[in-house]
C-alpha cells in the first residue's frame, strides 16, 4: 500500500504545538546543552498497550520521532535506538490499569525530566505523584486536572476530537447515501465517557450534515463496549457490537475503541461493510504489520480520523530537549492547530474536495461542531 498522507495539518505544526498554550505563556529560558545533564523521558500507558495499533501507537510513534530526531533512544526497541542524547523510557500496565499510579511513581522515582501519562485515566492519580516529585514535569494525554496554570508541574493535552469525527462523518454519510436511501451508519465507542462521545457527537453531525436521510433519529446507530477502561482492550465484545450495529443496515462504521477497534473491523469483513480507523492510519499500520490477517483487515478501512497524539508528544519533547522549561496548564489541538484530521490518500478526488471544504469552514468558525448530545440535538434541527 502506498503511504497514506494526513490531510489539515498544518505545516509548521510541531512549532504551532510547542508554543500553544491555555493561561500565562511565560517560559524560563533554554539552558546551554553543554550546562546540562542528558535529558530523560518516561511514558505509561494505560490497558491496550503500546501496540494497540490507535491512540497508543500514535503516542508512542511520537516518542520514536523524537528519539531519531535528537540523536536519542528508547529503552528496550532497537528500532529505536538513535544514540545517547536523549533517554526515553515506556512503560505499560500489567493489571488492566490498577497499576496506573505505580507506573507514574517509577518514572519519577527514577528521577526523569518529563513524564508523559497516555490515557485520561491517570487523571485520578497523576495530581499526587506530581505533588511528591516537584522535580519532574507531567503531561497526560486526554485527561484534565483541575486548577492548573503556567507554573504549575503538570500540562493537560487534549484535542478536538469531534472536528476531526464530522470530516470521517461526512465521508460516512456520502458513502450511505451512495448504498441507499435506507442505509444507516455506525460508531463503537470504548467507554462510555464525555471525551467517547465528542467522537460519536461529531461524528453524527457530519453524517447529518451531507446526508438529510440521517437526520431522523437512530440512522446513526450507536454502541459502547463497556462503562470502564476494559472496552478499550475487548477486540471480541468490540465485534459483538459492530456487528448488533451493522445488522441493522449500518454500511459505514467508525470506532474509537482502542484495541478493541480491530474486533470492529473483523465485524465489518464479515458483514462486507466499510470501516473507519481512528487516532492513527489504521490502514496503513495493518497492511505494514506482515500478517495475512492485518492485511486482509487493512482493505476493509477507507480512511482514519486522525488525533495527531504523536505530534504533541514529539513537540513537548522537543521543547524539554532545547532546555525551555515546558509551561503547566492546558493545551487543547483542534482542526486549526493540526491536532486532528483525515487520511485523505486512497479516497476520490471528489471526496477530498467536499472534506477540504468542510475543514475550511469548520476552522473559519463558519461552521460549529457539537460536541456533546445537546449541542448535537441543537446542530442537526437547525440543518431542517
Amino acid at each position: 500500500m502506498k503511504h497514506r498522507r494526513p490531510v489539515a495539518f498544518a505545516l509548521a505544526v510541531a512549532l504551532a504545538l510547542a508554543s500553544s498554550s491555555c493561561g500565562d505563556s511565560a517560559r524560563g529560558g533554554a539552558v546551554a546543552p553543554a550546562e546540562r545533564a542528558k535529558p530523560t523521558i518516561g511514558m505509561a500507558f494505560d490497558v491496550g498497550g503500546r501496540d494497540d495499533a490507535s491512540f497508543n501507537r500514535s503516542a508512542y510513534d511520537g516518542l520514536v520521532m523524537l528519539a531519531r530526531d535528537s540523536g536519542g533512544r528508547v529503552e528496550g526497541d532497537p528500532d529505536a535506538d538513535f544514540g545517547d542524547a536523549l533517554d526515553i523510557r515506556v512503560l505499560e500496565s500489567k493489571h488492566g490499569g490498577a497499576d496506573r499510579e505505580q507506573l507514574l511513581r517509577s518514572l519519577a522515582e527514577e528521577g526523569r525530566d518529563l513524564v508523559i501519562a497516555v490515557g485520561f485515566l491517570f487523571a485520578d492519580s497523576i495530581g499526587s505523584v506530581a505533588s511528591d516529585y516537584p522535580g519532574t514535569h507531567f503531561v497526560i494525554i486526554d485527561g484534565t486536572v483541575p486548577d492548573l496554570n503556567a507554573s504549575s508541574s503538570v500540562t493537560c493535552v487534549d484535542f478536538a476530537e469531534h472536528e476531526g469525527s464530522f470530516l470521517v462523518g461526512a465521508y460516512a454519510g456520502l458513502l450511505a447515501a451512495e448504498a441507499g436511501p435506507d442505509a444507516r451508519v455506525g460508531f463503537v465507542g470504548g467507554m462510555d465517557t464525555p471525551m467517547i462521545r465528542r467522537f460519536l457527537a461529531g461524528y453524527t453531525a457530519g453524517a447529518a450534515f451531507v446526508n438529510p436521510a440521517l437526520r431522523a433519529p437512530g440512522r446513526v446507530a450507536s454502541a459502547f463496549i463497556a462503562r470502564d477502561a476494559s472496552g478499550f482492550d475487548d477486540p471480541a465484545r468490540g465485534a459483538e457490537m459492530a456487528s448488533m450495529l451493522l445488522r441493522v443496515n449500518s454500511k459505514v462504521i467508525f470506532h474509537a475503541a482502542g484495541a478493541s477497534g480491530r474486533g470492529v473491523f473483523e465485524a465489518a469483513g464479515r458483514f462486507d461493510a466499510k470501516a473507519i480507523g481512528v487516532d492513527s492510519d489504521q490502514a496503513a499500520i495493518l497492511a505494514s504489520s506482515g500478517s495475512a490477517a492485518d492485511a486482509q483487515l487493512s482493505k476493509l478501512i477507507v480512511t482514519s480520523m486522525l488525533k495527531r497524539v504523536d505530534r504533541a508528544v514529539y513537540a513537548l519533547g522537543q521543547e524539554l530537549v532545547a532546555g525551555v522549561r515546558i509551561p503547566g496548564g492546558y493545551r487543547t489541538f483542534g482542526l486549526a492547530e493540526g491536532g486532528v484530521g483525515y487520511v485523505a490518500d486512497g479516497l476520490p478526488s471528489e471526496v477530498v474536495t467536499v472534506l477540504s471544504d468542510l475543514a475550511r469552514r469548520v476552522t473559519s468558525g463558519e461552521i460549529s461542531v457539537p460536541s456533546n448530545d445537546q449541542s448535537l440535538a441543537d446542530f442537526v434541527a437547525g440543518l431542517r
